[in-house]
């Protein structure tokens, strides 16, 4: 059994307790008496060329423990102090060690959007997110059969939030798309071994239009890799691990926002594409 294949399990079981305790009806009626969603594609596509998403987590499968963070809350005011367009919260407890009580809490403490971030399986899910405050709703392709994407990404938008869909390669990408998807983050992460494989995303973005929002995922240690994402063609970068365990968050993210908004960057996605196309060919080209 792969890793995801496990944590997909444990998400399954936990769903049935919480069903059991709250019904569907109940947190359908919830998530209409929820503050109303905010614009989280409107603040992923940003001023300048790339926007900047940081993440909250506590751990990761591959790692365990990141950090103890006692107080999301104050964790997102500095996300957003230093620029971060939105705020990623990990609701998974057993996986990332997150809860909704996070993402409500860190939900009233910023102005920005907020991706609500967990292994979506069931309708459900959706609604429960959006009671607790979810601008955005991650879907995992790798995970549900096309009917489920497609009726999961039109019952997200139906509540007024928006769906982000993780992809791990152009056949999902293609997926992703004729499901509706409008928003699409591209995981250096292989969610079945945990290795990260950076160039991922170059090997994708070239299928993703130009119209529809991309999302570099995982493998970010700094504003380097930041920069280098954008180049490759990325709207936004979503940024955890380095966040959560460096001394000075405020001041990380602002460094990162700092190289999202480099002026060497050109803010035409289609241009920057096609220009890191030619300097991979350069390099490979002086390789040999």
């Amino acid at each position: 059994m792969s890793v995801l294949e496990s944590i997909v399990r444990d998400v399954q079981a936990r769903l049935q307790i919480r069903e059991q305790q709250v019904s569907l009806a109940e947190i359908k009626d919830l998530a209409k008496r929820a503050p109303a969603p905010r614009n989280a594609m409107a603040a992923l596509r940003g001023p300048g060329a790339v926007t900047v998403m940081a993440e909250i987590k506590r751990k990761s499968p591959d790692v365990g423990l990141l950090a103890l963070i006692p107080d999301p809350a104050d964790l997102a005011r500095k996300y957003e102090e230093g620029g971060a367009a939105m705020v990623s919260c990990t609701t998974n407890a057993q996986h990332f060690g997150g809860s909704f009580e996070d993402l409500r809490s860190v939900r009233q403490a910023v102005k920005v959007p907020i991706l609500s971030k967990d292994f979506v399986i069931s309708p459900y899910q959706i609604h429960e997110a959006r009671a607790h405050g979810a601008d955005m709703v991650l879907l995992f392709a790798t995970i549900l059969d096309q009917e489920q994407l497609k009726s999961f990404i039109e019952r997200i938008e139906s509540l007024g939030m928006s769906a982000l869909v993780e992809v791990q390669s152009r056949l999902e990408v293609v997926r992703a798309l004729d499901a509706g998807a409008e928003a699409i983050g591209v995981n250096a992460r292989n969610l079945h071994t945990l290795e990260v494989d950076r160039s991922n995303f170059e090997q994708v973005i070239d299928v993703i239009p130009a119209d529809v929002v991309a999302v570099a995922e995982s493998g970010v240690r700094g504003p380097h890799d930041v920069f280098k994402y954008a180049q490759a063609g990325a709207d936004s970068v979503l940024v955890g691990q380095s966040l959560v365990t460096a001394e000075d968050p405020q001041t990380c993210v602002a460094d990162m926002v700092s190289a999202a908004q480099h002026p060497a960057l050109l803010s035409d996605r289609k241009q920057r594409i096609k220009r890191g196309v030619v300097e991979r060919q350069f390099e490979l080209y002086h390789q040999d």
